[in-house]
Order: C-alpha cells, then sequence, then structure tokens
C-alpha cells in the first residue's frame, strides 16, 4: 500500500469518499482551509436532521438502517457510485474504527465555503480522535446528500490546547490507549517507542493465530507490506556508493525486453524507481489475481505479471506509488551483484544491523513465531474473521511482503543513524525528499515528512491482514515501530504516538 504526496493513506470508499487511516493528519480538504470556528449546534431544520440521522444511522451498526438511509438520503449519483454491498461494508468499517461517533460541532472557516457544505465535527468514542464528515447537502427539496467524505479533523476551537506531558506520562497514556484498543479487538499487534535507541514502551497485544490461540510475541515476525521497499532503497544507495551502479543509469542497462519494451526501459532511470517517478504502475493486476500464489516465488517468476506494463507519464515528470518500479530495483541488484535479492539484502542490510528476525520467508513453509494476518468479512450478516493466507505472496520481495519484529526495526534504525549501512551523506540522500525529480515528500525507498525542525521518515505498510509502520524522528531521536496482523491495525496507534510526543514539555 502507497504512502502519497500528501503523506497519509487515502482509501477511495462508496459511500464515504475519503478515509483518512494512516498518520492522522487531516484529509486535503482540512488541510487547506485555514483559520476556523466550531459552533457547537446542529444547523436548524431539515439539515441539521439529515445530519444528526447520518451520525445516528452509522453508531447503530445496522445493515438494514444503513441499506435505507442510502435508499433515501443519498442523491441517486452519490447511490450509484458502488454496488449496495460496498457502502454496507463501509458503514460497518467506520463503526469498527470508531465505536460510534459523538457530535460536537459544525466548522465554519474565515474563506468562503458552498452554501450547500457542512463540515461535521465528530469524536471517535474509541480513540477518541477528532474527525469530520463533509457532506453536500442540496439546498432544494428534497435536499439529498450529494456527497459525503470522511477524514481526520483539527481539535476544536473551542477547546484548550492539550496540556503538555512528561516522557512518563506519555508513557502511561500511550501503555493505556493501545490496550483499550486491544480490549475492544482494535488491535492485534505489537508496539515499541524509543528514544536514542532506548526503548520506552513495547507491548505485544491479541492472537498471532485465531485457529491454535497463539498470543503475539515481541518477537513475532509480522509482515511488512511495503515497508521492504526502504531495505530495497539502502542497498540500492550502497551499490551507487560503490560505485557499482548510478543514479543516473539506464534500466534498459539491466532489463532485457522480456521485462518491458526498450523504448520503455531506455527512459527510465534508477532515481526514477526509487522515488516513485518512473510512471510504472503496480504488478498486483488482474492476471496476479488469477494466478496460483505458487507461480511466484523468484524475481523472475514475475516477469508475465509486469511485462504489459505502461508509462502513466514520462519517468520524472510526475509522481505515482509504483510497487512495479520498486520490485524492478531487485532485479537490478540481482544483476549489478550477482546474487539473489534475497541473498544481498539479507548479508548486506539484515546482518549489519542485527535483525536476526527479518527476512522473506516462504509461506508454504514452517516459519516459527510468524504472525497470520487477519480482515473482518462483512458481506454476511455479523462480521466473520479471515485469513490472509491466500490472498498475499508465497515470498515477498523488493516492493514487499517480507517479516520483522518491532525490536528489529528498532535495530535497522540504530543501524542508520550511525551509519552502519551507509556513510553520513548517503544516508541523507535516502531519507531526504527529492522536488527536483517530483518527489518533495518521497526520498529513496523513504516517506518524508514533518517540518525543518522536526522531521520524520520512514514507511508503512498494508494488504489484507496487514498494517505495519516505522517512524524516525530524526531531529528528536524518538522511534516508533508499530505492526498489526489486522487490516488497518497500526495506523491508531501510530496516529496517538504521534500526537502524544506533539505534546511533549
Amino acid at each position: 500500500m502507497r504512502l502519497n504526496r500528501a503523506r497519509a493513506f487515502l482509501i477511495l470508499l462508496p459511500l464515504v469518499a475519503v478515509l483518512s487511516i494512516a498518520t492522522g493528519r487531516p484529509a486535503w480538504a482540512q488541510q487547506s482551509r485555514g483559520p476556523y470556528t466550531d459552533v457547537p449546534a446542529l444547523p436548524e431544520g431539515v439539515f441539521g436532521e439529515r445530519i444528526a440521522e447520518l451520525i445516528d444511522v452509522i453508531n447503530s451498526n445496522d445493515s438494514s438502517r444503513v441499506r435505507t438511509f442510502v435508499e433515501q438520503r443519498l442523491t441517486e449519483s452519490s447511490r450509484n457510485m458502488a454496488p449496495m454491498e460496498e457502502h454496507l461494508a463501509t458503514a460497518a468499517e467506520l463503526y469498527e474504527q470508531s465505536r460510534g461517533f459523538d457530535f460536537h460541532s459544525i466548522r465554519d472557516y474565515e474563506a468562503p465555503t458552498p452554501a450547500e457544505e457542512f463540515v461535521v465535527i465528530v469524536r471517535n468514542r474509541l480513540t477518541q480522535d477528532w474527525q469530520a464528515f463533509i457532506l453536500l447537502i442540496e439546498q432544494e427539496p428534497p435536499h439529498l446528500i450529494k456527497s459525503l467524505q470522511f477524514s481526520s479533523a483539527r481539535p476544536p476551537s473551542d477547546l484548550p490546547p492539550a496540556a503538555k506531558l512528561s516522557e512518563s506520562q506519555l508513557v502511561r497514556e500511550l501503555e493505556a490507549f493501545v490496550q483499550r484498543l486491544a480490549d475492544a479487538d482494535a488491535f492485534s499487534g505489537t508496539v515499541l517507542l524509543a528514544r536514542d535507541g532506548i526503548v520506552l514502551f513495547k507491548g505485544a497485544y491479541g492472537l498471532a493465530s485465531k485457529r491454535f490461540n497463539v498470543p503475539n510475541r515481541m518477537d513475532t515476525k509480522f509482515n511488512l507490506g511495503s515497508m521492504n521497499k526502504m531495505f530495497t532503497g539502502v542497498a540500492i544507495a550502497q551499490l551507487v556508493e560503490q560505485g557499482r551502479l548510478s543514479l543516473d543509469d539506464s534500466l534498459s542497462k539491466f532489463l532485457s525486453s522480456e521485462w518491458l519494451p526498450l523504448e520503455i526501459t531506455a527512459k527510465i532511470q534508477i532515481k526514477h524507481l526509487l522515488t516513485h517517478t518512473s510512471g510504472l504502475g503496480s504488478y498486483f493486476n488482474d492476471k496476479y489475481n488469477e494466478s496460483s500464489r505458487l507461480l511466484f516465488r523468484e524475481l523472475d517468476d514475475y516477469k508475465p505479471l509486469i511485462a504489459g506494463d505502461t508509462l502513466a507519464f514520462e519517468p520524472g515528470t510526475d509522481w505515482r506509488y509504483s510497487n512495479t518500479g520498486m520490485f524492478l530495483l531487485g532485479v537490478v541488484i540481482e544483476n549489478v551483484t550477482n546474487q539473489s535479492y534475497f541473498d544481498y539484502v539479507r548479508e548486506h542490510i539484515y546482518e549489519p544491523a542485527g535483525m536476526s528476525n527479518t527476512d522473506c520467508y516462504d509461506m508454504d513453509r514452517p516459519v516459527p513465531n510468524l504472525a497470520i494476518g487477519y480482515s473482518r468479512e462483512r458481506s454476511g450478516p455479523e462480521p466473520r474473521w479471515t485469513n490472509n493466507i491466500f490472498k498475499h505472496v508465497v515470498r515477498g520481495g523488493p516492493a514487499g511482503g517480507g517479516f520483522s519484529t518491532v525490536e528489529d526495526l528498532l535495530k535497522f534504525d540504530s543501524a542508520l543513524r550511525s551509519h552502519k549501512l551507509l556513510t553520513p551523506d548517503y544516508t541523507e540522500m535516502v531519507w531526504s525528499g527529492k522536488p527536483e525529480l517530483n518527489s518533495p515528500d518521497y526520498g529513496f525507498g523513504f516517506g518524508v515528512r514533518g517540518t525543518p525542525e522536526n522531521r520524520i521518515v520512514g514507511h508503512s505498510g498494508g494488504f489484507a491482514g496487514i498494517n505495519s509502520n516505522l517512524s524516525m524522528f530524526l531531529d528528536t531521536g524518538y522511534t516508533c515501530a508499530v505492526m498489526s496482523n489486522y487490516d488497518m491495525g497500526a495506523h491508531r496507534v501510530v496516529t496517538k504516538i504521534e500526537e502524544l510526543l506533539g505534546r511533549l514539555e
């Protein structure tokens, strides 16, 4: 799953058009509007009735009520954005993420906004986060809802700033928060917070295997999702540093036309692949979905999935998250080193960093202490758990799908900061944005955000039954690693940690 230009995951959903789930930063509609005030009362008349009914329906967790609301309160175009079952699943997901919302206010901005727009500030009962429903409601009868967005929100204007915290208070609040999520079965996984390499808090929650009732432990291995891209970026930087590769080399130097036509590979440079500016897409395509996972184990096995890819834009002129682009860097590594990608990364990244519980494991072979990923399926009247064994790759690779632990991710962080893996200049190179390549928020395998005084680098990963994150706070020394075997399980904890760190004295 991608780290996008807005530095947050955005999941497109039918009923709720935008759901901001990764970092807790407000979605674009909330970020860019400037000063605001909050009126702690619903609008009078039908508009207030529509808003109150929406919140009540979501809080009911009743699919029949959601169905009626969609049929009677949404415009035809809004209803037809997706099949009804997807609308129902979206509403159920909102409830699972919140266990209900409490109305707080209607937000008014100093900048003019359309009369038909209502920004409704609500509080998430589970996480206590401030969030927003952004509705467009017809001004003329029957006053149907034209569109609906859901996002994070800045705190209400009528509340005082949150109290400052000592580090020990931060740890206590974090522990209580994660326990509350775990008690609600909204989080399963491991959490680690450290400063200057010293662990301040760590904990394991939930089950690694629901079938055998095996609890997660601190050394349980969780799927990284896209976080493997950091390892691939470091591996490429090592080869560049050694003079065995140039960032300006064309992909055609390393790939035969069996992968992609020469007219495509000749245009793409290594730096484009590292920054998601190549114009390539993702090999998680229809052919992948229709194929046996056993067909894809070594990098060469992926040729049939990648061979038909085309350029969405000229390399370097735009930005689009690309699993294919990062995967092909693994092929480059194999060509340059005459080693398998897996052996190279193990010998030159995992072993020097001391990451003994990290690798791209074969999922059809026994791997000790490995978490199975789970998703809540909502196609029936009651949610049920399904595992991701038949959905994911049989073996991860350069673009994602390996396994690690939060303690190993801290070792990776420490190895980077102490320059065991790269010299200071090359370390700075991989985790700095590349605006000259139209990639200001993504370096070479690393997401980049924060401010010049509080830089945050790292990566997230997500897939069915997978959500993990590593955030390295370069200027304050903190490290946050969260790994979960639930869909989107880590993002709430990451959000909370960043909020708490922002309140430190």
